[in-house]
């Protein structure tokens, strides 16, 4: 055992009330039971098959109120792997559920047998002809997606508020659809051909010619089924008529039965059928849909009614006029929405009463933009509005950063909403439909049956479609609780379908808590049709088993999951997974979801469990170690949880107090440390990356893999002893290098000025000189110290720095630049909480700019550029996702080459510093889809703006050589006969 290697136990936590009822039973402690584990093992390979109790933890949770936690999780690479699983369920008498983002709202991608992860290995998406349509396979997010569509003046036309993170076969499964999707472009309107794998493993590809012919031949049996499924009911003008109404609004309760109507082949039929069918008919293995016009004048308004019922009352007017969208947000929504980023905070004192309207008008060019804005203008003179609080303007915008922040509140309804909910309840969310004149009427009676059963419950919904979402928190720990939320679905549901005729499920499909309203909603002739349908599709059932279709009339009561309290910075998360595509160990080990559902199983549990302790041997790596630390998922998150944070603290709570004390020391000998990294740098370099990974090696083994960075091949050579000569008399801003551009060179084969010259150099050209003071080294942002949780040592760095700052500046009078973005980062903001009072007034005097920053908009106005290079590719670092100055990276960039290209799939690099050196299975995950998409062509350059970013992208794309920016502008700005620039020590 490593000489260092962290306790798990100092994780253990007990709950302080009773073991809760569903907590996982200790018998599962071992995980997947054999022979099971030990079948699919053989059939798959090791790794696709997931087994352990905190892989089924892991997964047994998604965005719903549900928690089944399945026997086995089978992470399949391709169709064969589908079939072979397949094959295995239908031989062994298993169930299969599939699984890709894990964002439905009612326990759709949950099951208790085996769960099938269609998201790793399934993403992609090609463009056909001039983007007319689209090939998407299953787990790729509609995010990614139109991404690459928009380039094309194209998108998708569902529109999921989930889009972020929610994928296209999810979308397909449930027919999502969203702000303007509506009944016209949904999947069922857009989606021009699927490929989808039936239970028998017979693989369809319903834009073949001859799929029809083929089908016939391989399951005889099931075309007759559906052709004669399709006969009865034509012959019932009744049930026609009947079906024909009841998609007239959005409605995706039970399978597609007007897809009989549709379709004139049993390809036809089922090519239709699959909408919906949440993963109860078959796999959904590619899709091709047919695209929208991306139409991009944009002009959009939120307006605020004195009630909610007035504001849906509005609703018919914008439709009238074209509007694009319309959404509603009530009272609650909209306080509750503070707690997204950039929402105006006097919303919190609106009054509850206060509701709505965001309009939105789209159009293809100017002459249409400046028409719907005469009809909504029109329009607004005809309504009653009001400003409860001083950030309510009530009038349309053209401004894409208003129209932006307007949509993230929006779209933030289930998160922000659940994430202000009550300490320990369970969140559910409701999503039905009316006709679109009976809104009002709807809204009032909502409201109405909400407070009789003790709910104050948050409303919102696409409007202009007649659909509305609301929520409910209760305690599903408690049987009251639930028999409320019980007699509260009774009379909801009875409610929507006789006094409106409504569609029980508009947009979020059947799942879990509505199938055994299915046949209050259709009847028992409609409802005995859909029961044959799967029979005829699935006549073994093997697929998504009381998902959709479920004679229990309990059942949305089964599987209600508890929600422990957790530790306070994570305690608001719903669950919901638009944290997992944007974290770099997603596809490694855990999410950042998943660490808190993990965390909530151990509290779950009583003291002493077996099942808490199989979680804690496994935490340390699969949560704490691989977490990179970016809080990237904070940015994702719309109440803004930071598991990056939490897993700091979690580092910390591991040390002991050697480890604390040591870090400490370092922290105050750093110029020693700084010093001897540099020349370790140095030697490794002569030695060769051979002999330095070998001595690296060893020296993890004997110490702790998590505390010894290995070296890796093409690891830059040390950086020059002395830093460029400058002086403080005249200067514009103080300089600050990086401690780790004062260690690491630039990339290998690099010829030229290094980064410290560079900046020294184009800051001078611009007449803007700045002057780097003698005594930096020994000094840092105190990132090392804080990523890894040691809080003395980072206490010791902070204040220093601070103080180091305050002096080099005159009190705040210069701007600080730093010269790579963790640092600014750090120096910026992560320093804080580490501060003295006193040292906390210093730095709010200081003003820290990023070195990319400084370049865009202090030197580039006074800059000439002298030579481009024909094509850049850059990778925008997640420090630069927090200090929002991405925008000017991309600036430096198109003054320095004449294409400039941010990948598609561009994320963390994960190198965190060193933590890529410490488990490069990390960078090596968190990189692989960039890495792919950067190798696919030739670029001139790659460009990022912090050193051990472009340490790992370099790592990940076999030396492409990424550099600074910054380099790339000293070169394009330099004299064609310039003065060698110089090193030297710097003067004072």
């Amino acid at each position: 055992m490593p000489l260092l290697e962290p306790d798990p136990q100092t994780l253990r936590r007990t709950a302080t009330g009773n073991p809760a009822h569903d907590r996982v039973a200790d018998r599962r402690a071992s995980g997947t039971p054999e022979p099971l584990r030990g079948d699919l093992i053989a059939l798959l390979g090791p790794d696709k098959v997931l087994h352990k109790i905190s892989d089924l933890v892991r997964y047994a949770s998604d965005a719903s109120p549900y928690r089944f936690v399945p026997q086995v999780v089978v992470v399949a690479e391709d169709i064969d792997d589908i079939s072979a699983v397949f094959s295995y369920a239908h031989g062994k008498g298993r169930k299969v559920v599939f699984r890709a983002a894990g964002t439905s709202l009612n326990g759709q991608a949950q099951g208790e047998d085996i769960l099938v992860d269609v998201r790793r290995h399934w993403a992609g998406i090609e463009v056909l002809g001039d983007g007319a349509r689209a090939r998407i396979r299953p787990g790729t997010t509609v995010l990614r997606a139109n991404a690459t569509l928009a380039r094309h003046g194209r998108l998708l036309g569902p529109d999921p508020a989930s889009a972020i993170a929610c994928t296209l076969g999810g979308v397909v499964a449930n027919n999502a659809s969203g702000m303007t999707a509506g009944t016209t472009r949904n999947s069922y309107r857009t989606l021009a051909s699927l490929t989808v794998v039936l239970p028998s493993g017979t693989i369809v590809d319903t834009a073949e010619p001859d799929a029809d012919e083929e089908l016939a031949r391989a399951e005889p049996a099931l075309c007759a089924g559906l052709l004669a499924l399709k006969t009865e009911i034509e012959a019932d003008p009744e049930l026609v008529a009947r079906i024909r109404a009841k998609y007239e609004i959005k409605n995706t309760n039970g399978y597609r039965l007007d897809a009989f109507l549709d379709g004139a082949t049993p390809v036809q039929i089922l090519r239709g059928l699959m909408v919906g069918s949440e993963g109860t008919l078959g796999f959904i293995a590619e899709t091709v849909f047919d695209t929208l016009p991306l139409d991009r004048y944009t002009s959009s308004a939120l307006l605020f009614f004195p009630a909610l019922s007035a504001a849906a009352a509005a609703v018919p007017r914008f439709n009238a006029a074209g509007a694009r969208a319309v959404e509603l947000m009530d009272g609650n929504t909209l306080r509750a929405s503070v707690s997204v980023a950039g929402v105006p905070a006097d919303w919190a004192m609106l009054p509850k009463e206060t509701a709505a309207l965001l309009v939105e008008f789209r159009a293809p060019d100017e002459a249409g933009r400046q028409a719907y804005e005469r009809a909504a203008a029109q329009v607004l003179t005809e309504l009653d509005l009001v400003a409860p609080v001083a950030s309510v303007t009530n009038v349309f915008t053209r401004d894409a950063q208003a129209i932006g922040g307007y949509w993230k509140a929006r779209k933030a309804f289930v998160t922000a909403v659940g994430g202000s909910r009550p300490s320990g309840t369970t969140l559910i969310t409701e999503d039905f439909a009316v006709p679109p004149d009976r809104l009002a009427d709807a809204c009032t009676a909502l409201l109405e049956l909400q407070s009789r059963h003790g709910f104050d419950a948050a409303v919102a919904g696409h409007a202009a479609h007649g659909n509305l979402h609301f929520l409910l928190a209760f305690d599903a720990a408690k049987p009251a609780d639930v028999e409320r939320y019980a007699a509260f679905m009774a009379e909801f549901c009875r409610l929507t379908v006789q006094r409106f005729d409504g569609s029980l499920k508009a947009e979020h499909a059947t799942g879990r808590n509505i199938a055994p309203f299915l046949e209050l909603e259709w009847g028992p002739r409609a409802t005995e049709l859909m029961w044959r349908i799967k029979e005829t599709v699935d006549p073994h059932g093997i697929l998504a088993p009381r998902i959709l279709l479920d004679r229990d009339p309990q059942a949305h009561l089964r599987g209600l999951k508890t929600i422990p309290e957790v530790e306070a910075l994570a305690d608001p998360c719903i669950e919901c997974g638009f944290c997992e595509p944007t974290c770099p160990s997603g596809d490694l080990t855990t999410t950042p979801r998943q660490r808190i559902v993990l965390r909530r199983e151990m509290l779950r549990q009583p003291p002493g469990s077996p099942v808490t302790t199989e979680l804690l041997d496994s935490y340390g790596y699969d949560a704490v170690d691989t977490c990179a630390g970016d809080s990237t998922c904070k940015l994702a998150c719309p109440v803004g949880i930071d598991t990056g944070a939490l897993m700091r603290d979690f580092r910390h709570r591991r040390h002991s107090p050697r480890e604390e004390w040591l870090a400490e020391r370092s922290a105050r000998q750093f110029k020693v440390v700084e010093r001897s990294a540099r020349l370790a740098v140095a030697a490794a370099d002569r030695i060769g990356d051979r002999l330095a990974a070998s001595l690296t090696g060893a020296a993890r083994r004997a110490v702790r893999p998590d505390l010894v960075p290995e070296w890796l091949p093409r690891l830059p050579g040390a950086a020059a002893r002395t830093l460029p000569a400058t002086r403080k008399v005249g200067a514009a801003a103080v300089y600050y290098p990086a401690c780790v551009n004062r260690i690491f060179g630039e990339p290998d084969g690099y010829r030229g000025p290094s980064l410290p010259q560079a900046v020294v150099a184009v800051s001078r050209r611009a007449g803007r000189p700045v002057w780097i003071p003698s005594d930096v080294a020994g000094t840092c942002c105190a990132t090392i110290w804080h990523s890894k949780g040691y809080e003395r040592g980072a206490a010791v760095m902070a204040n220093r720095i601070v103080e180091a700052a305050w002096g080099w500046t005159a009190g705040g009078q210069l701007p600080l630049v730093v010269d790579a973005s963790s640092c600014t980062l750090g120096l910026a903001h992560q320093v804080v909480p580490y501060l003295t009072p006193d040292n906390r007034a210093l730095h709010g005097e200081l003003t820290v700019v990023d070195s990319l920053v400084w370049a865009a908009e202090e030197l580039l106005p006074h800059l000439e550029i002298l030579r481009t290079l024909g094509s850049a590719v850059l990778h925008p670092t997640c420090s630069m996702q927090h200090l929002g100055d991405e925008a000017q990276l991309r600036r430096v960039a198109e003054a320095c080459a004449r294409e400039v290209v941010v990948p598609d799939d561009v994320g963390c690099c994960a190198f965190a510093g060193d933590r890529g050196m410490l488990h490069r299975e990390l960078t090596e995950s968190a990189t692989a889809k960039e890495a792919a998409e950067v190798t696919a062509r030739h670029f001139d350059a790659h460009l990022s703006a912090n050193r051990m970013c472009e340490v790992g992208m370099d790592h990940a794309t076999e030396g492409r050589g990424y550099r600074s920016a910054l380099l790339a502008l000293e070169r394009a700005t330099r004299p064609a006969n310039p003065s060698r620039p110089s090193g030297g020590t710097s003067q004072r």
